[in-house]
Formats: C-alpha cells, structure tokens, sequence
C-alpha cells in the first residue's frame, strides 16, 4: 500500500478547482476564491482509505508551463476539472489537456485521470452523454464524477474515487474494451487460488473458502452469505460450482464481477495480501524480508517450516508413493515464475528406483537450500505462500540462525542440525562416487548419471546418537592453487584418496598441511575404491602413519563397486566428527591394528580375565577372619597386589604404543 496520495487539479481558467479544493476543507463554498490554493495535506486518520492526502491546485495565472509539468510528474493522479455549462471547457478535455498530460508523463506508468464536471448546480442536464465516448477513447480515464462546490455535491465522492484510482487502479486489472481482466491479472489470481486450494483438488471448498475470506478480509463468510456468492456463479457462468466449492472458472468469474461493479478495492485488497504490487508483480519486501545472517553463523529451517513444506508435498503426492513424479514436481512449482530445480537436485537428494524425489529428498534439498542460498529460499517460500497459510509475519519467521561456531566449541555442544563436510581428493580419486554412495546408489546407478546433470553436493539424514542431523557433503574441485574460503568453511573435512593410484595420496597431505594442520576442523582420510588391489603411496609415510602423525582417525576404506547400497556406516562417523570436533576421536573403527584396538583387544583378552579371575579368588574369595581386616599386614599385601597389577598394566600399554 501507498504511503500516501498526491492529487493535482488541473483545467480551464473559471471552472472551480480552487473551489471544490475549498468547500471540501471548510465544508461550505467560499466567498471569495483566489487564484489559486496553496498544498493542502489531509491526514490519514480523516481520509476513507487511511493514507494521508496531499491536494495541489493548479492556476494558470500564477504558474508556469515549467512548474505544471513538474506537478504532472509528481502526481499519482490527476483530476481534469471541466464546467458542465461551458462547452469550450469540455472540448479542451480532450483537444489539450489529456495530450498534455500524456505528453508528460512515462508511457510505461500512466498516471489514472479523473474527469470531474463542475458547477451541477446550474444545469438541468447532465454532461455524461458528451463525456462517455471520451471515457471509452481513453482508457486511462478511470471514471467521471459531476459535482457542484457551491452546493457541496459529490465533493467527498470525488477525492475518494481519486484516492480510489490511485490505491485500487482499475488499468492494471480490466481492459474495458474486452470486458475482461486482463492476462496479468489472471494469472496472479490463478496462483492466489492454488496457493488457497490446501488440498490440491482444483476446488475451494467451504473450510478453505472461510479461511481465505479470513486471511484477506479478518472476518469468516457466513453460511448463507457463502451460499449467495456461489448462487450468483452458478447462475452466471458453467462449471463454476462443483460439488459444492469454488472452481478456478467461478474465481475468476468472481473478481471480473467485482471489478464490473466498481468493487475492485476487493480484488486489490486480495492482491496485496498475497504479495502483489500496483503492477501485479510480487513485492520485493514480500520476497526478500529482512533475515540477518552474522558471520560463522548458519541458516537452518524450523519446526513450522518443515511442517509447512510436509502440508506442500502431501498437497502434491497424488498417488501417496512418497515420492513426486515429474508430472507432481511440475504441478507442485506451478505457482512459481519459472522451474526452481534441475535436473542436477535428483543427483543431489535421495531418489526412488524411478529416479522420483522421495519425500526425504525433498526435505533434503529445502535444507540445502536454506544452508547454501537463504536469501533464495526466502524467495521460493514466498512463492508457495508460506507467510500466508502458516499465518506468519514474513518467510523470515521459518528460519533459524544459529549460533557462532567458536561458541559451540567453547561450550563443546551444539543446536545446529545440518553440517556440512568438504570432500576434497585429486582427480578420479574417487570423490563423486563417495557423494553419490550417501544417497544409496553403488557404482552401477551412477554409471547412469548424465554428466550435465551432475552435481557436486549430496545431502541426506544420518542418526547420531539417536538424533536426526543433516550431513551436507560439497565436492571441492580439485585446484589446489585456488581454494576459496568457502572451500575451507566446513564443519568436518573429508580426504579421499585412490588406493590403487600411488601418486593420489599425496594430494591430500598438501591439502592437509596447506589449510587443515594447525584448525579446529577434524579431518578423515578415506582409503577409497577399496575393491581394487592396495598400492604403496609415492609418499614419506604410509597413510596410517600420516594419521597417526597428525593425530586423525586410520584411513577409512570404502568403496561403491557393491552389488547392495554402499554402507553408511563413514557418513554417520562424519557427522558425529562434525557434532563433537572436541573430542578428537582417536579410533572410530575395529581395525584390530591400531593401538586402540589391541588395548581394547588386550583387555578383553583371555588371559587378562584369568589372571584378573585368579587375583579376585585369591583375595578376595579366601576366608578372610575379623583378624585379618584388622591387620594392616593384610592391606598393605592387597594395596601391593593392586599397584603391581596396575604397574603391569601400564607398561603393557607402552610397549604397544611404542610398536605402533
């Protein structure tokens, strides 16, 4: 809505305007009428629409040629005043003023006219017959009012239809010589009544019908008010009724009938609530509200958006397979200027056998979205209206921000949901194919992706400790020279190497020392392609002892070249890494080669239980006599017995250590 309205009247010399300007404020005609009136501004709280209103006069005695066009530039409207008993003046409607104006104006905005017929009072007739033709000639004419100022007639209606032409324009939204809205009218009204048609069922029922009337008027329609509206369809239009709702046909046929009828305030105040501007374009306020992001802080969606976003793939799972066919995924976008996804999110996201986004997919990409383009989802929520149907302020009210990541490690907890981990890796080493096994497609399925249809993220759900959390892998190209930082941004970095290529570790060792050695970033070195034979690395070290040396987890094998789903057993370690990067896990395997392994093994063994059974026998079990506890002979043998027993223990452990 407008923050206010500017009103300029112009015309012949004698025809009043200084006058109507006058009798509207005093409420009575002046005695005596200067030239002309200075800016008279009237507040918002007096005026019908509650917009304040600015009235400028026009004399061609005190201003010039210069000074009239600069008015015609600022107004919003422009009232061509005429003398109903001056012929002349009404001719000059026509043959000077509207070319004036249309000479002065942009052509891509043309400012509504107001024909006003002065001075009523001293006629009998009316002036409409010779004013009609001029109105259908020119169809920025919005209407034409006749009033008298010394007789105060039809002076408020004429600011009110000015301030009407302004705030409910009728150009944007009907051509009269068709007798029809106009394309871009329909269309936004098309989206407005899928956006409404909660089930997806090409009607508005009654519950949606009321919800509607709510959300754009803050009043219910009555039930018998509501049978009225949908007689006055069924008697004027085919197919507008069906089983008892609303369809498109009859809600278009709704807002054509208003407009008819002068109503269109109606049809605005529809418009607006759902985001659309004077030029029934969507608001870029309504788009793109105001969402902070401070920096090392991430975006995530709430509880209510993800609610929302669930009511949306539901409204569009026809078949209820859990998953959205090309034809649902098209319907589904159907409200948006153009088609959001690729063919690139299919490869990115969990998909059925078909290649169909599953409903988890569908969550998935929502979140990395949100995580990647904020801004953009912000946008893509508008068009679904999510503000309207969730009864929200704005799309911002969906988001989280979370908090600084140096908080998260100062505290050693976190609230975030989605993480994300750099894969980064040398050429064929593997990386894609690793992306590509979080979604559960082995190396057969992924022989069948397009190479225009790849993409370089993968986004799914892991369960770490009972939680659900996003786990957002980005394949990093492989030029080392020109990482970015949001290359480095990460939560948990992945090094993937190629088992069988001697020259393809030593890719990862440059990353690491370059970028990784001295972060707070954990780091996880994958031994990739694992079903092909194990080479040595062109390298100083093994990769275990590269590890070992920088204090990271053994490499971990993987490999897609299964008959199964690949494993996501490495994904879930990822994310738990990503959770708790203080921790610095040691081991998160059962190697049986590190030293956390054979200290586990070793503990466990055999022999540790015997001789552990054969010291609680010997002294604890021997029948011990109220002597003995009293002794401290007997508790200095126990307290020996258990720092020998402890000694060893140790020294065991060093011995491993070492030859590790």
């Amino acid at each position: 809505m407008r923050k206010d309205v500017r009103i300029l009247l112009v015309g012949e010399p004698k025809v009043g305007k200084t006058s109507l300007i006058m009798s509207l404020v005093s409420e009575e005609f002046p005695d005596v009428v200067p030239y002309r009136v200075e800016e008279i501004t009237i507040p918002a709280d007096v005026t019908p629409e509650k917009v304040p209103t600015h009235i400028v006069d026009y004399s061609e005695a005190e201003q010039t040629d210069e000074q009239l066009f600069q008015e015609i530039s600022k107004a919003n409207v422009i009232c061509i005043v005429y003398a109903v008993n001056s012929k002349t003046s009404i001719e000059k409607v026509t043959s000077h003023w509207i070319p004036l104006i249309t000479e002065n104006t942009d052509k891509d905005s043309r400012v509504p006219l107001i024909l006003v017929g002065n001075k009523s009072d001293l006629v009998e007739h009316s002036s409409m017959e010779t004013i009609l033709p001029i109105m259908n000639q020119h169809s920025e004419i919005e209407t034409c009012v006749e009033c008298s100022a010394r007789n105060l007639k039809n002076i408020s209606e004429l600011f009110y239809y000015a301030q009407k032409a302004v705030l409910h324009p009728t150009g944007p939204l009907y051509c009269p010589e068709k007798k029809d809205m106009k394309p871009l009218c329909v269309k936004a009204l098309t989206r407005i009544f899928k956006v409404s048609d909660l089930d997806n069922d090409g009607i508005l029922n009654d519950n949606e019908l009321n919800f509607f009337q709510r959300i754009c008027f803050n009043t219910p329609l009555e039930p018998h008010a509501l049978e009225d509206v949908k007689n006055v369809v069924r008697k004027n239009t085919m197919d507008g009724v069906l089983n008892n709702g609303l369809t498109l046909k009859g809600f278009l046929f709704l807002h054509t009938l208003f407009i008819q009828r002068g109503r269109h305030e109606t049809t605005w105040t529809v418009l607006r609530r759902f985001g659309y501007d004077d030029d029934l374009e969507l608001n870029q306020d309504y788009l793109f509200p105001g969402l902070k992001v401070p920096p090392d802080c991430s975006t995530e969606l709430n509880h209510n958006a993800y609610l929302f976003l669930q009511s949306v793939f539901d409204k569009h799972d026809k078949d209820r397979d859990c998953a959205l066919s090309p034809e649902e995924l098209q319907d589904l976008f159907d409200v948006f200027p153009y088609m959001p996804w690729g063919a690139d999110v299919n490869n990115t996201v969990c998909t059925n056998d078909q290649g169909w986004i599953t409903y988890q997919g569908y969550l998935s990409q929502w979140t990395l979205t949100t995580y990647l383009d904020v801004q953009r989802c912000l946008e893509y929520l508008g068009y679904l209206g999510y503000s309207i149907i969730a009864e929200q302020e704005s799309q911002a009210a969906g988001f989280t921000v979370t908090r600084d990541r140096k908080i998260d490690l100062q505290k050693k907890q976190t609230q975030r949901n989605v993480f994300r981990c750099n894969v980064f890796g040398d050429v064929a080493s593997g990386k894609s194919g690793f992306l590509q096994a979080f979604l559960g497609r082995n190396l057969t399925r992924q022989k069948t992706i397009k190479e225009e249809h790849r993409s370089y993220y993968a986004i799914s759900t892991t369960y770490v400790y009972a939680q659900e959390k996003y786990l957002l892998l980005h394949e990093v190209f492989p030029d080392f020279d020109y990482l970015t930082d949001a290359d480095l941004a990460c939560d948990v970095v992945c090094l993937v190497y190629d088992v069988s290529n001697p020259y393809s570790f030593e890719y990862c060792t440059k990353v690491f020392k370059e970028y990784f050695t001295d972060s707070r970033t954990p780091c996880m070195m994958i031994a990739a392609k694992s079903d092909l034979p194990e080479v040595k690395q062109a390298y100083g070290c093994s990769p275990l002892e590269f590890c070992r040396r920088n204090k990271m987890p053994p490499p971990q094998t993987f490999t897609c070249n299964i008959a199964a789903e690949p494993s996501r057993d490495i994904y879930t370690k990822l994310t738990t890494m990503a959770m708790y990067p203080h921790a610095r896990l040691r081991c998160m395997c059962t190697c049986n080669r590190c030293t956390f392994c054979l200290c586990q093994n070793f503990l466990n063994s055999e022999l540790l239980q015997t001789v552990r059974a054969k010291l609680y026998a010997v002294v604890l079990r021997r029948h011990v006599s109220q002597e003995d506890l009293k002794s401290s002979t007997f508790w200095l043998k126990a307290s020996v017995g258990a720092s020998v027993f402890a000694v060893l223990g140790f020294a065991v452990y060093r011995v491993l250590l070492k030859s590790r």
